[in-house]
């Protein structure tokens, strides 16, 4: 399976995927390329590891950029790891079921344009939600609204913090990111 794992922030997740690989928790599964979409930290992980970067601009015809780059490294899965931008129809149909998004809560809850990183954790605090967690989904067009692939809680304290609470659930986005790619894989296998 030929990964892409798209990026916009520090790349703990994508480091996670990499050190999976690594250490074989995920055999026959390669990261071809790291795609980002600004100047981030995460593109450092992807250097170190030996892996091709491709840093576009959402100025430029960046959809095109990154299908045509996609389709060169005949990339089979793709990974959306903190990724911040929304991707255009083509790419959601070509790769249709086959591109996977983590969100740090448990959708349909908290889901949706604008709601990423600390943002997400405020509003379950403030709405005194008593579980929150971690989301896997298939990417379409809608944000946020493809199928949950899988889902992990945990629960909110009394005295939860924003901060605090984006700790439990990025231990959380951790596991069910590895499971869910190693999902995938089985159902390429199944495929075939």
């Amino acid at each position: 399976m030929r990964l892409a794992v798209f990026v916009s922030g520090n790349g703990s997740n994508l480091q996670c995927i990499i050190d999976a690989v690594q250490q074989k928790m995920l055999n026959e599964i390669t990261i071809d390329v790291v795609i980002a979409d600004r100047d981030c930290f995460a593109i450092q992980r992807a250097e170190q590891a030996g892996i091709e970067v491709m840093l576009v601009t959402r100025k430029s015809n960046w959809a095109d950029e990154i299908y045509a780059t996609l389709k060169s490294k005949q990339i089979s899965h793709i990974v959306l790891a903190g990724f911040l931008s929304i991707l255009n129809n083509t790419i959601c149909e070509e790769w249709k079921n086959k591109i996977i998004n983590l969100h740090p809560s448990l959708l349909p809850k908290y889901g949706g344009k604008g709601m990423y990183g600390l943002k997400v954790h405020q509003e379950v605090i403030k709405n005194k939600e008593t579980q929150s967690g971690a989301t896997v989904h298939y990417v379409t067009e809608g944000v946020d609204e493809g199928n949950i692939l899988m889902q992990k809680t945990c629960s909110v304290d009394l005295n939860e913090t924003p901060d605090s609470l984006q700790k439990k659930v990025h231990l959380l986005e951790k596991e069910i990111l590895i499971e869910s790619i190693k999902v995938l894989y089985a159902k390429a296998q199944g495929a075939d």
